[in-house]
């Protein structure tokens, strides 16, 4: 999946732009497909629900990429006899496929409400709509 298979020193030593670029850009759309259904039924919650789970669910299943791919580089250290440590840690690596779910999160929920809006003026009649 990667376009280029990297070296344990690269893996160790710099963050995975690609991956990164893929929470940044895949599961957005994949998102809002889920909860554009649900939110033209009226379930706005449940809508919101099924995004967040597609954004959360993205961004764990990159964590745990990452860290198996974190691990198995160490593991590979140990048992060549030495202690190697990623740069920038793997709290950072893993706290950045975090934030960038989380404010794909609050995106979602800020384009519900505008959803919401707009579904609930369609019910009224046009002079009495503000």
């Amino acid at each position: 999946m990667d376009p280029a298979p990297a070296s344990a020193e690269d893996v160790l030593h710099g963050l995975r732009w690609f991956w990164i670029a893929i929470q940044l850009i895949a599961p957005a759309p994949v998102a809002l497909l889920a909860a554009w259904p649900l939110w033209r039924k009226g379930q706005m919650i449940f809508g919101n629900v099924a995004g967040t789970g597609v954004l959360f669910g993205t961004a764990f299943g990159l964590i745990f990429r990452e860290h198996a791919e974190l691990d198995l580089i160490i593991q590979r250290c140990l048992t060549d006899g030495f202690l190697c440590f990623p740069e920038p840690s793997a709290f950072t690596r893993f706290a950045i496929y975090a934030f960038i779910s989380l404010f794909q999160v609050f995106s979602l929920f800020s384009f519900s409400l505008v959803v919401e809006h707009r579904i609930r003026q369609r019910n009224y009649a046009p002079e009495w709509r503000r």
